[in-house]
């Protein structure tokens, strides 16, 4: 039998599982692991800035292509606790990441040594599964177990905490007779799936609230072919954003408090049926459930048995995985179809169609300083359909997910449930690592981009371009909007004379400068007239220097965002909206009036 150190076979077993990257930052107590990364070869490694960063870099990795398993790797101690926040944001969203820590030797674990701390109790609330190897023979089913999990039910992150000692040892491991364990998912019954089928020809108007677990199971192909079959509109979640193409003749807009559209809303509460599958019905989605609910049959498919029931009780729910599921959606709604017994759903998908021409927001404004509309509108004109978009929380995101268009799966990958600021920067990186053949342009408000600005060095070092949007109104929008309800404007307010660039005003970091430090590009710009051109400039020089591209759009220090506090039947709009087809030229349908 083979001999050699477990954090050796740890690697091996990494390659055998089809990991290709990782993103880290190597220290004392996990140097062995790199030193077996180094000698065993066929993972490429990215140097983070903060370990944070690499848990980020990690999910976005994932979230690019189906399959992908992202690694982040820290040593013992504050490397763990850092990167729990990225934990947290990929276990809210059903996103399999691995992390990998370093440990002070098992003898001392629990003597106060230097950076020894139990990361494995910390991380337990916000994994499938954290463990501290104490024995090195077992790192290899340890390992096993973890690429098992991922992959099994309701994916998520797994923690592995190695104490050096346990790295060194050497143990008996043969890696080309290993064989990773066969994923576990739940499948819905032919009986099941004909109830659900049953169910829906009953109702007038029927909706499918389409969420992430569509994307993550790798079936929105099937939904699209189900939705045209029976001629159902679909309503895809923030998660779920890019399953069918925004200009699909069935996707009925976004539903919600905040990242909705008007004819969303407005399609919604026309419905009495919804379909909902691979989603987790998120309360900035619903609402007040008595508005949502009311009037309307539910029908729930999930991955997780656990999630049937947890938010409201449908009338019926299915626990699957949404390609097993979505699999017998088409073949039961093809033979209905053929024996005459779907009904006719086209009177209703048109109305859908009617509201989208009709209930639009308005993007087009010149005004200096800008309205953040008209950026959105200048990036639907610059930024194609293969364009992945990368964004985690604020008004920026909010209102990026009102005027952008997405139009395929994996093209909108945001941070949901946990919506950390500065997870846009290092996710955009992981992204951009996983799909370097695709445009990548990431989107953030001004206090985002500097949680994690220290990360665009990475994109310097390692060559990895992508275009970086941000607004700058040199305020926390999102929080300032909410203290409204308070009547405060409380310590959210970020401007100041920056002694060092006079001609920003109030607008404080400058931003162009700290992007140049950092190896990258930048370009401010202050008239809408030339974002268009500085969006094409952007192209150019991430083209030419193969480094993150920064494009500042220098805002009005204040604009309320359209949402509601409370439902879906009450989101104030705020600004006019669109009354004539010049007020939304990027809309996806021209304004109807």
């Amino acid at each position: 039998m083979p001999r050699m150190t477990a954090a050796r076979a740890a690697v091996e077993i990494l390659k055998r599982e089809g990991v290709a990257h990782a993103f880290g930052v190597p220290g004392a107590a996990i140097n062995p692991f790199y030193a077996a990364l180094k000698g065993a070869g066929g993972i490429d490694h990215t140097l983070a800035r903060h370990v944070e960063g690499a848990s980020h870099m990690a999910e976005g990795y994932t979230r690019t292509h189906p399959g992908n398993i992202g690694v982040c790797i820290g040593t013992s101690g504050p490397a763990g606790t850092d990167m729990i926040t990225g934990l947290y944001s990929a276990i809210g969203d059903s996103i399999p990441i691995l992390c990998i820590t370093g440990q002070a030797p098992t003898a001392v674990i629990l003597k106060e040594d230097f950076q020894a701390v139990d990361i494995a109790s910390i991380a337990k609330p916000v994994t499938k599964a954290a463990t501290t190897v104490m024995e090195a023979a077992q790192v290899p089913g340890v390992f096993q177990q973890a690429f098992h999990l991922m992959r099994s039910g309701r994916p998520g992150p797994v923690l592995i905490d190695l104490p050096i000692d346990v790295q060194l040892t050497e143990i008996e491991f043969d890696p080309e007779t290993y064989e990773p364990l066969p994923a576990f998912k739940p499948a819905a019954t032919r009986a099941q799936i004909e109830k659900a089928v049953t169910l829906l020809n009953a109702s007038r108007r029927p909706l499918i609230v389409a969420g992430g677990g569509i994307i993550n199971a790798d079936a929105s192909g099937l939904l699209v072919e189900f939705a045209e079959l029976t001629g159902i509109p679909v309503v895809p979640t923030l998660m779920g954003w890019g399953i069918l193409a925004d200009d699909h003749e069935l996707n009925a807009g976004m539903v919600g408090l905040q990242t909705s559209h008007r004819y969303g809303n407005a399609n919604f509460l026309e419905s009495d049926f919804v379909l909902g599958i691979g989603n987790r019905w998120a309360n900035r989605h619903t609402g007040k459930l008595d508005v949502y609910t009311q009037g309307r049959t539910f029908v729930h498919v999930d991955i997780e048995p656990t999630q049937i029931g947890k938010i409201f009780a449908p009338d019926y729910g299915i626990a699957s995985d949404a390609k097993a599921a979505l699999e017998l959606f088409v073949e039961v709604a093809r033979e209905f179809k053929t024996a005459g017994k779907l009904p006719d759903r086209s009177a209703w998908a048109a109305s859908t169609q009617e509201r989208k021409a009709q209930l639009q927001r308005r993007t087009h404004f010149d005004n200096i300083p800008m309205k953040p509309q008209r950026v959105y509108e200048e990036m639907n004109k610059a930024f194609g359909p293969e364009t992945r978009y990368v964004t985690t929380i604020g008004l920026s995101q909010i209102a990026g997910a009102q005027m952008l268009h997405v139009y395929k799966p994996r093209h909108w990958i945001n941070c949901g449930q946990a919506g950390p600021l500065g997870w846009t920067i290092p996710a955009a990186l992981g992204v951009a690592t996983a799909d370097p053949e695709t445009p990548v342009v990431a989107l953030s408000g001004d206090y985002d981009f500097q949680f994690m600005l220290e990360e665009l060095a990475v994109g310097a070092q390692h060559k990895i371009p992508y275009i970086h949007v941000l607004v700058n109104n040199a305020y926390l929008g999102l929080i300032r909007q909410a203290q409204r309800n308070l009547d405060i404007n409380f310590q959210v307010n970020l401007e100041f004379e920056n002694i060092n660039a006079p001609e920003l005003g109030v607008y404080g970091v400058d931003h162009v400068r700290v992007a140049e430090g950092l190896g990258c590009k930048a370009i401010r710009v202050t008239d809408p007239s030339r974002l268009g051109a500085a969006f094409e400039e952007a192209k150019k020089l991430a083209a030419e220097h193969r480094v993150p591209v920064v494009v500042e759009a220098i805002l009005e220090r204040i604009t309320n965002i359209s949402m509601s506090g409370s439902d879906i039947a009450s989101v104030n709009e705020w600004e006019d909206v669109a009354t004539e087809p010049g007020h939304a030229p990027t809309a996806i349908k021209p304004l109807k009036v």
